[in-house]
């Protein structure tokens, strides 16, 4: 029996960026288009099979613990960006800013959709969500240089819309206007007051 199912959530891939050098700079570069490769992005800064933990998992694992890297890919959603870019009072918020790795039109409330899903690109290639990506002052930064008075309201006008983390689950090239399905876990939800049954 299937452990997902197939949706009829259906994005196209409106951006690409890959971070070249995260100690440099958290800021994206465009790509029209890429290699998923299982580390991730090909040449991501943030890519690899693991990676050092971090503040955001410092009550599973001490800081500085080599770990599975579920946090090769920052997806975002397109509407999302636009709405946080409409709450710093900017008409256009560029994604490479926020290091995001991949920007998808057309699935709502992306960063709410379950950990476990697969975003299926139409080349095959497919992305495991972790879970939601937390904002962080680190693209408020960013967004501060580039718009000066609009990136200290980031963490606020981003939260609950900064998208997910992902890891490749299926190695495969991904482009610009690709079409990409969402798959979600056929599981109900959890519910710690039964015992499963």
């Amino acid at each position: 029996m299937p452990a997902l199912k197939k949706t009829n959530h259906i994005g196209v891939v409106t951006f690409l960026g890959r971070v070249a050098d995260r100690d440099g700079s958290l800021q994206s570069e465009a790509l029209k288009q890429a290699t998923l490769e299982w580390g991730g992005i090909q040449g991501e800064s943030h890519g690899g099979l693991t990676r050092v933990s971090c503040s955001r998992v410092v009550s599973q694992y001490p800081k500085g613990t080599e770990i599975r890297n579920t946090r090769q890919v920052s997806v975002l959603s397109a509407d999302e960006l636009d709405h946080i870019a409409g709450t710093l009072g900017l008409d256009r918020l560029d994604p490479c800013l926020l290091g995001a790795s991949l920007v998808i039109q057309g699935i709502s409330d992306l960063t709410h959709v379950p950990p476990s899903s697969r975003l299926v690109f139409e080349s095959g290639a497919a992305l495991t969500v972790d879970m939601e990506n937390r904002p962080c002052v680190y693209p408020a930064q960013e967004i501060e240089a580039a718009h000066a008075g609009h990136g200290k309201a980031f963490k606020s006008a981003a939260k609950g819309r900064r998208g997910v983390t992902a890891w490749v689950e299926r190695p495969g090239d991904i482009a610009i206007g690709m079409v990409v399905t969402l798959h979600i876990p056929d599981q109900r939800k959890w519910n710690p007051k039964t015992d499963g049954a």
